[in-house]
């Protein structure tokens, strides 16, 4: 016995015009249209177990529609389930029907008006350029996709989400919360006091060892470098702060018990700020040229890290002599970012990063480097900038000794030797690198000239 009556069959027949249809046809109709009734249901059951329901919605229905290649049916599209209502119209013969909803007027003048969604904005920003993502507000960080990775899941997660709705009063706790013992609070604080005591020196002398060899630091390691970056973005006027702040860096990185791999990223832009900030200290309390031995403990500092975190992260060493090319080759900087870029470099990219990266950009720079040393009030910091350029010339020159490269027998003397100095390092460096009068060094100099 078919489930689909047959007589719908011979209904539906009759409506378009066939009268005389045989009794097995419409036998074999009604088995088919059977058929494709239940397909159609098995489908949106499919799409309602897929959904994490247990009720079967029109939505469904048109899904599994769509995906049996039949038109959809229009018009019955609702988000809550529909209530049908049975009606008999005859014996055995049911009528079913949609039930309306009954509103109670009263109740909907009264209800409370939905809160205005907020105006819609947007905003463009790089993702990232070259393969690299720029440290911007924009840009999740590491530590923000961690957090995303744990942050809740479910209806109220997302408290945006849940304003629109009308649930923000909703509270959402994390999953994982960092709590921190009392005995480690007070440690910090009193570590971080004692670093910026300057009457005290032996206090903060203590607090330094401390850091260096003591084990139990790894939950304190994010709060002391979240302290450092606080202290050198609104202290850059403060010297004494700027250095204290280097030296917590490089106590952290001389603990032996202490895994700081995940938090260069952190380190870096800290140390950068020291080695090629604008204007380090104040020169009316530290004097034209105090921040020169803060840039050189910087430098010093960003080389040791990069020595020992370089070979796990490729892209360490090129992103730091990228931005440290970019400060040397930028002329409306000061002096004194131009003498920690140099030093940087020297120290970071070694003689092959002075042959390729300094020596051919000496000559355009012997202009802005003329003009300073002609400047009373930058004659100072200028001669800083020649020593540093002048010190990394040497480590090409110590560098073309220890491989055997000083090949080159004959070159010229003189004037002609002075000319082709200052042709290839511009006149201030070409002047000083001829009366220096190390054959070595001129040497080796030359070659690197041939070279490029």
């Amino acid at each position: 016995m078919s489930v689909w009556n047959s007589e719908n069959v011979i209904d539906v027949a009759e409506s378009i015009g066939i009268t005389q249809l045989n009794r097995d046809a419409v036998d074999h109709l009604a088995r088919d249209v059977e058929f494709r009734i239940s397909q159609v249901l098995e489908e949106a059951l499919k799409f309602m177990r897929h959904g994490k329901r247990t009720t079967l919605t029109t939505q469904d229905v048109s899904q599994a529609l769509r995906l049996l290649e039949v038109e959809p049916l229009y018009g019955y599209e609702s988000t809550r389930p529909l209530r049908f209502g049975e009606a008999s119209i005859g014996p055995g013969q049911p009528l079913f029907y949609v039930e309306d909803e009954e509103m109670d007027f009263e109740k909907l003048i009264n209800a409370p008006l939905p809160k205005v969604p907020r105006e819609m904005s947007f905003t463009a920003h790089w993702l990232a350029v070259e393969g690299v993502q720029p440290s911007i507000p924009q840009n999740p960080t590491q530590a923000d996709q961690r957090n995303q990775e744990l942050a809740a899941k479910g209806p109220g997660a997302n408290p945006h989400l849940a304003a629109v709705s009308g649930n923000d009063n909703v509270s959402v706790k994390p999953l994982v919360k960092h709590v921190l013992s009392k005995e480690l609070q007070l440690y910090f604080e009193r570590i971080c006091g004692a670093i910026l005591d300057e009457t005290n020196d032996e206090y903060r002398s203590a607090a330094f060892a401390s850091l260096k060899t003591d084990p139990g630091l790894h939950q304190l390691v994010p709060y002391f470098i979240q302290f450092v970056a606080d202290k050198v973005t609104h202290s850059l006027k403060n010297m004494f702060v700027l250095t204290q702040s280097m030296l917590v860096i490089a106590a952290l990185l001389e603990n032996a018990s202490l895994y700081l791999a995940p938090y260069v990223p952190s380190i870096i832009p800290s140390v950068l700020t020291c080695l090629v900030g604008k204007h380090l200290g104040s020169a009316s309390q530290d004097g034209p040229t105090t921040h020169f031995a803060l840039r050189d403990y910087a430098a010093s500092l960003l080389s040791s890290i990069t020595r020992k975190y370089g070979p796990s992260s490729s892209t360490l060493k090129p992103r730091i002599a990228r931005s440290c090319l970019k400060s040397f080759l930028d002329s409306h900087k000061p002096f004194g970012t131009h003498y920690g870029s140099i030093l940087a470099l020297t120290m970071i990219a070694g003689p092959e990063g002075v042959r390729s990266l300094i020596v051919p950009n000496l000559l355009p720079y012997d202009a802005h480097l003329q003009r300073g040393l002609k400047d009373d009030g930058k004659r100072e910091q200028a001669e800083y900038v020649v020593n540093a350029i002048m010190r990394a010339l040497e480590t090409v020159e110590k560098d073309a000794a220890e491989t055997g490269a000083l090949q080159q027998n004959g070159y010229p003397e003189g004037e002609v030797l002075k000319e082709r100095l200052e042709t290839m390092l511009g006149e201030v460096i070409g002047t000083k690198v001829y009366e220096i009068g190390r054959q070595s060094l001129t040497k080796a100099l030359l070659e690197t000239a041939a070279d490029i």
